[in-house]
């Protein structure tokens, strides 16, 4: 069973570092509770949780949850005013250029509008092409993203628009090529994006909160030099 820490906990909200693989809430398709967030953080605290957002199945990181179903209203209002700021770590490939930011509109089905949709970008980082073997024209870049929006898969695909698609990334960046690069860093069918941190106003008392999730084991072995950057500032 997937370990999962709790990253924060009071009487209003709970956070946990959400392992990849694990969905949020119940879907339309039969899960075991073991890999649904939802359940996993309720029989943990043993009480009701609400979910006040969502991270993609693949997507590793910081997963909040409500605690009352006041609190719960109250964050949801944050995320829909955008008074949470939202922090994203990706490993991609190739070397991406120092900062820029993409606004291309996104739509969720080819038959929906697209709607406006922003992305910062920062390379934190980047190793050069011949560091692997297998691959060796590979490189790969550290990346901050930081959407203003939220739509669909909008980190991902704002990557993929740049021409610098997220590690492990299978819908966008295609199974074989996902495989292949996996194989050869090491890490498996795993996508490289976690959702790094949180700053938000604590429903309850106002003041502004920031939840960070610690160093993701599968980047530090795409850059093992960065240990300390990764971790979260105590």
């Amino acid at each position: 069973m997937l370990p999962v820490s709790i990253l924060y906990l009071d009487e209003a909200l709970v956070a946990i570092d959400k392992p990849a693989g694990m969905i949020v809430h119940p879907g339309r398709d039969e899960e075991g509770p073991e890999w649904i967030a939802m359940k996993r953080v309720r029989d943990m605290l043993c009480q009701q949780v609400y979910p006040v957002h969502r991270l993609d199945r693949p997507t590793s990181g910081v997963l909040l949850f409500a605690l009352t179903p006041e609190s719960c209203v109250r964050i949801q209002q944050s995320f829909e005013r955008r008074q949470v700021e939202k922090t994203y770590l990706a490993v991609a490939e190739g070397t991406s250029p120092l900062q820029w930011t993409c606004e291309k509109p996104l739509q969720r089905t080819p038959s929906e509008p697209a709607q406006p949709s922003k992305t910062d970008f920062e390379r934190l980082a980047v190793i050069a092409e011949g560091f692997n073997a297998s691959v060796p024209d590979l490189s790969l870049s550290l990346l901050k993203a930081s959407p203003y929006t939220g739509r669909y898969h909008q980190i991902r695909r704002h990557l993929v628009e740049a021409g610098h698609p997220i590690i492990g990334d299978f819908r966008y960046a295609g199974a074989e090529h996902s495989m292949k690069l996996g194989d050869a860093l090491g890490t498996g069918t795993r996508m490289l994006l976690q959702a790094k941190s949180l700053i938000l106003p604590h429903p309850v008392t106002g003041e502004s909160l920031e939840i960070t999730a610690p160093a993701d084991a599968d980047f530090l072995r795409c850059f093992p030099a960065l240990e300390e950057e990764l971790r979260p500032v105590s």
